[in-house]
């Protein structure tokens, strides 16, 4: 019969242990409650974890004007299924922003730093732009 080598054994006890700790993590997961809703919160739609009432969201934020719309559809894809899309303006010019697949979102103005949320992305925006103004986007093909 093979003896087992000390690499071997470390492997199975590291393996063993790893398994452990995950096994240990879901069910510490899994007995947490979860958060009862709020009762005060806003009717309108969930988008990653935020929940922008149905006429949006209207506010002065460092002197500039955010605004912020659900787009039906997506983002213009619709009848695909696809849940509201949040359609932001900074003093009247749209904010082009992306969900990851973590559910973070970037915008076009800070694209290397990840937010929880498109008020976050959007007010971020406000403070990289020091008072700049927000070029109009023409997306390709479109007549300008």
């Amino acid at each position: 019969m093979k003896k087992i080598t000390r690499r071997q054994a470390l492997g199975t006890a590291a393996g063993a242990a790893t398994a452990l700790g995950l096994t240990g993590l879901v069910a510490c997961d899994a007995a947490k409650p979860s958060p009862a809703p709020d009762p005060k919160a806003q009717p309108g739609v969930s988008t990653s974890g935020l929940s922008i009432p149905a006429n949006g969201i209207d506010e002065v934020f460092e002197g500039r004007r955010i605004q912020i719309s659900l787009a039906k559809g997506g983002g213009g894809h619709e009848g695909h299924g696809l849940p509201a899309w949040p359609t932001i303006k900074i003093d009247g010019n749209e904010l082009h922003i992306m969900r990851n697949a973590d559910g973070t979102w970037v915008s076009v103005i800070n694209h290397y730093e990840t937010f929880p949320d498109p008020v976050a992305a959007a007010r971020a925006a406000v403070r990289t732009l020091q008072g700049g103004h927000l070029a109009p986007f023409a997306p390709e093909g479109a007549a300008q």
